[in-house]
């Protein structure tokens, strides 16, 4: 049973799978983090429920058996909630995205059989994207997060509205003996949708050139972005490295807006930007909605990796956002060269636009990566008698910064005596200075190597 301290929080139930190639290990630690995602959006997970398959199932995700085991606790858990005056499970959360499909089947299933006596409502179910975009929705901001949140939100509901409408009938259109079947309920929410996902489009290009020109009239100043995955403690590095004071909690996805601060490190300016943090399985209408957002990251010159290194598969959050900044440095471009007959049918869609378009990998930027919370890492040495190769639970700190040092300063980020790695906690302040001169160093060879006549650089003090 998992409890949470606030008798606020919604009832819920997790689903998940274990298959060949996501093993429980691996099933356990996502349900954890889905876990962390209900907290962030108020909901109190009850009970797990895990299925060892092959692979999910197309219609129903986990097998009809699994989801009668479901349907049986949540009947138990509402009989003993009635009594005792308690909130009743009423939301199912799958780790997975779900199709119209699943969701539909499901949602039958887990509702079918149900005492009319309880006089509850519907079990709803909802799956991993879901849970993402509504935390999205309720931590939006500005009115740019929350057009690009909502423009998300509507692509992914766009094609399981059928579900939501299956009760209503046909609407008549016309008068008189000659009325037509006129159009279904979710055909014109369907054209309602699409509208204002069109409007929302306009609005996002709009906002996409006004944050690029900003881009651009910034100055003649390196420009550093925070990357990592989200709860890392990146907002609260900001605040160390520019002394402001961006809010920073122990949620998920704290930061959605992305926050530009001018940072004086000794005799350097730079700008720092602190970016939404990633996550495994972001949904994709995410990443394209904030597209603007993340184009921080691609106009960077120096990239500041985060990594929480108490984290017990931090290793797989470090890939995690290794791919997603690849993945954000390649852009679509549209050949320049005149094709009539692509003009004419890439104008309907994506059906054609790969003939019209061609993609470019940028230069990846300089990284930095800074292993953080420290303060909080534990480990379990490993028994004397005990044969079996060290696990990550046996590995020390110190033998995890002398592993991810030979890694990280070999050839892929050379630049001379400069570490690309520092091991800190961001909260006790441990190691920032260390932090600050690798950061220094490293802006400061950017900065004399583009901008060569620039005066920022004035004669140190200390070296006169």
């Amino acid at each position: 049973m998992e409890h949470s301290n606030s008798d606020t929080f919604v009832p819920s139930v997790l689903v998940g799978v274990i298959t060949p190639y996501q093993p429980e290990d691996r099933t356990r630690e996502y349900l954890d983090e889905l876990a962390f995602l209900a907290d962030t959006n108020e909901i109190r997970p009850v009970k797990r429920f895990v299925q060892r398959m092959e692979s999910p199932n197309s219609t129903t995700y986990v097998g009809e058996g699994k989801l009668q085991e479901i349907r049986e606790y949540i009947a138990t858990f509402n009989s003993a909630a009635k009594l005792g005056c308690e909130s009743p499970i009423e939301l199912v959360i799958f780790d997975d995205e779900l199709s119209p499909r699943q969701l539909r089947n499901i949602e039958k299933a887990l509702n079918s059989q149900q005492p009319t006596a309880n006089s509850q409502r519907p079990i709803r179910v909802i799956d991993r994207t879901i849970l993402i975009l509504e935390i999205f929705l309720r931590r939006a901001q500005t009115s740019y997060a929350k057009t690009q949140v909502e423009m998300a939100h509507l692509q992914y509901m766009l094609p399981r509205l059928t579900r939501m409408w299956s009760h209503l009938d046909r609407q008549r259109g016309g008068g008189g003996t000659n009325r037509g079947t006129g159009e279904t309920q979710i055909e014109a929410d369907k054209r309602i949708i699409n509208n204002r996902i069109a409007l929302l489009r306009e609005d996002l290009k709009r906002i996409d050139r006004q944050m690029a020109t900003q881009r651009q009239n910034r100055g003649k100043m390196v420009r550093v972005a925070l990357v990592g995955y989200t709860n890392v403690g990146k907002s609260t590095i900001m605040n160390l490295l520019s002394k402001s004071d961006v809010f920073a909690e122990n949620k998920l996805f704290a930061t959605l807006d992305t926050t530009v601060r001018k940072v004086t490190i000794d005799n350097l300016p730079f700008l720092l930007s602190d970016t939404v943090g990633f996550i495994r399985k972001l949904p994709h209408n995410l990443v394209e909605s904030f597209k603007s957002t993340l184009d921080e990251v691609r106009e960077a010159d120096l990239l500041i990796h985060v990594v929480d290194i108490s984290h017990p598969n931090f290793e797989e959050q470090y890939e995690v956002v290794e791919q997603t900044i690849n993945e954000l440095l390649q852009k679509d471009h549209r050949i320049e060269e005149s094709d009539p007959w692509n003009e004419a049918h890439s104008a309907g869609g994506g059906k054609y636009r790969a003939k019209n378009q061609k993609r470019t990998i940028v230069e990846r930027p300089e990284e930095i990566v800074i292993f953080n919370k420290i303060d909080a890492f534990t480990y379990t040495p490993q028994q004397e008698d005990d044969l079996l190769p060290p696990s990550r639970e046996n590995i020390s700190l110190e033998e995890l910064q002398r592993t991810w040092m030979a890694k990280l300063n070999g050839p892929h980020g050379e630049s001379g005596n400069t570490s690309n790695v520092v091991f800190i906690s961001a909260r006790n302040k441990t190691n920032i200075d260390e932090l600050r001169d690798i950061i220094y160093s490293r802006v400061k060879a950017i900065h004399i190597k583009r901008y060569p006549y620039n005066d920022f650089l004035f004669q140190r003090y200390d070296s006169v």
